[in-house]
Order: structure tokens, then sequence, then C-alpha cells
């Protein structure tokens, strides 16, 4: 799979293939619909499936005070795309420049120009062009106009009342609701961050973990979770922490994630942490004692779900 930032470099060999245009954070279940849609598209002709997407994402330009926290980084996005066949992902730098072409321009000077799409796979509440004034309807048009095939693919339900959304996902995850949040996304939510020095109290009591800083995506609610922790691309099931910990008088809300069957330095290193379960609320022991004693439950839990989740 190729990830093009610069459409001046777009392979010719990649031109006149199906083309599918979106923000896609997260690469949900609905998401997949989509791409697969595509890959029927792109099988048919012999062509490749292309998933042209935005970075960073326009309403960062347009109303940065709006900026919902996204969902995946680039690259990982990518990656997600990536297990799902796509062939190339285009994460275009966008500007005001890209965002002030109108729907018309935007399609000529995209669509048909650098990309000479054959076909084009998108859902019902896709807009384009400045001001999103580009409708499916008006894609449809333009299509026609090119003889550029065009699919537009029902949104997927979570249930019989809502459908799948990047939006519904975000609020998963501020509540906490890792759970269900895995069910709707193709892959287990995952954040990534710098490991820096803590106070190290959790070596001091014999649950040493890593502290995360510098993350960049959402960060889920207050709480203990079960979850994989990745150090150099190898997976460790680990108890992961956010929050304060109010048992030793601190208030600040911090990420950590205690690796289990894990030895060794990491400071200084960027590691990957998949969220897989909510386990437990954050609350203040009495004792160190306590403490300890609920985080031995937290690790015979978490062994518990790797056991139930080892396909994962």
């Amino acid at each position: 799979m190729k990830l093009i930032r610069n459409l001046t470099e777009f392979p010719g060999s990649l031109r006149g293939g199906a083309l599918t245009i979106g923000n896609f954070d997260g690469v949900h279940r609905g998401h997949q619909v989509i791409i697969d849609q595509l890959k029927q598209f792109a099988s048919r002709d012999g062509s490749a499936a292309i998933v042209f997407t935005f970075d960073p994402h326009p309403v960062r330009i347009l109303r940065p005070d709006q900026t919902p926290p996204p969902l995946t980084w680039t690259n990982r996005k990518a990656d997600l795309l990536a297990d799902l066949g796509v062939d190339a992902v285009i994460a275009y730098p966008t500007n005001r420049a890209l965002l002030e072409l109108s729907y018309r321009d935007f399609f000529k000077q995209i669509v048909v120009e650098k990309l000479a799409a054959k076909a084009m796979v998108e859902g019902p509440n896709f807009y384009f062009g400045r001001g999103r004034e580009g409708t499916v309807d008006r894609l449809s048009e333009l299509c026609r106009e090119s003889s550029v095939k065009l699919q537009i693919v029902e949104p997927k339900l979570e249930s019989s009342e809502s459908f799948i959304s990047s939006s519904r996902i975000r609020e998963l995850i501020r509540l906490g609701d890792v759970d269900q949040a895995r069910q709707l996304l193709t892959c287990p939510y995952r954040i990534r961050g710098m490991v820096t020095h803590g106070a190290a109290r959790g070596t001091k009591i014999g649950f040493p973990t890593a502290n995360l800083d510098a993350i960049d995506t959402l960060i889920p609610a207050k709480g203990v979770y079960a979850g994989r922790t990745y150090v150099d691309g190898r997976s460790h099931w680990s108890a992961i922490h956010i929050g304060p910990n109010p048992t030793f008088g601190e208030h600040i809300p911090k990420v950590e994630s205690h690796l289990l069957n894990f030895e060794g330095s990491i400071y200084g290193e960027a590691i990957e942490v998949d969220f897989i379960s909510r386990l437990r609320d954050i609350r203040q022991f009495e004792t160190p004692r306590q403490l300890t004693d609920q985080l031995d439950l937290d690790v015979q839990s978490t062994r518990a779900i790797a056991r139930q989740y080892s396909d994962l």
C-alpha cells in the first residue's frame, strides 16, 4: 500500500483507479462497507482502490475552535485502510486554497485531472468543495458528464436507530465505553505517546508503569482498562490507568500503562496502546495496601480478558 502526500508525485500506474474521498477518522465498520464496494469496482477493471483523505481535517482550518479530537493519526489511518485492502491512501495537505475550490473545480482538478478516476464510491452524506456545496446529486451529475461510474453506499447501522459514525465512536470513547467502540471500529481503539518520567510510585509498590505524554488523539474517560501496549512493534497485555491517583493525593490526570510480563526501560520511547475493555472507575483507597490489592485484581482481570480476546 502506498501513502501519498504530494499529487505531483502521483504514480501513473495508479491513475484510472476507483476512488473514495473522505476523512475516514477511526476507520470504522461503516467505512469498511465503502472500501468493500471500492475494491469491487477496482477488481472489475483491474485498477487500483484509492482513498483520498485530508491532512489535517478541514475543520481544523475552517473552524479551529470546533475541531473534534481525532481518533487516528495519518499513518495509523493509512495502516488500517491498508488492512482493508486499499492500494493507495492520499493524505492531501489541506490548506485554504484547496478548501476554496468550488465543487466543480475540485472534481475537475483532483478527480479528473490529477487522478483520472474511472469510478467513485461515497456515502449518502458526502459533501465536497467550497462551503460543502458539492452534494451527492451534484457529484452524480459531474460523474455522468465525465463518464465516471458512481456508487452511493448506504451507511451501516449500529442498531435499528443509529448509524455507525466517527462522531458516535468519539462519544463512546469520551464515556469510556471502549468495548462498544471496539465493536464499531475495524480494530481496537489506539493512542500513542512518548514515555516520560513520573513519580515512580508504581515501581515502589510493585506495579511499574509507562507514563504517556504528547498524546495527539482522543483520550478515553478516566478509568482503568485492559489493553495492549506496543513497544518496538511487539504487543504486551497491559492494565491501563487514565486519570489522577487520589490515594496519594495526586489530582493531575495521567495516562499510565502497566505492561504484564515485561522488564526493561523504555523512557523516551514512542509507544502505542490499544483499549480492549474497561475494568473499573478511578477511586481513592484508604491505604496503599488496599490499592495494591486492587491492582492485583486489575492484573487478574486483564489476564482473563487476554485469554478471551487472544485472537484480536
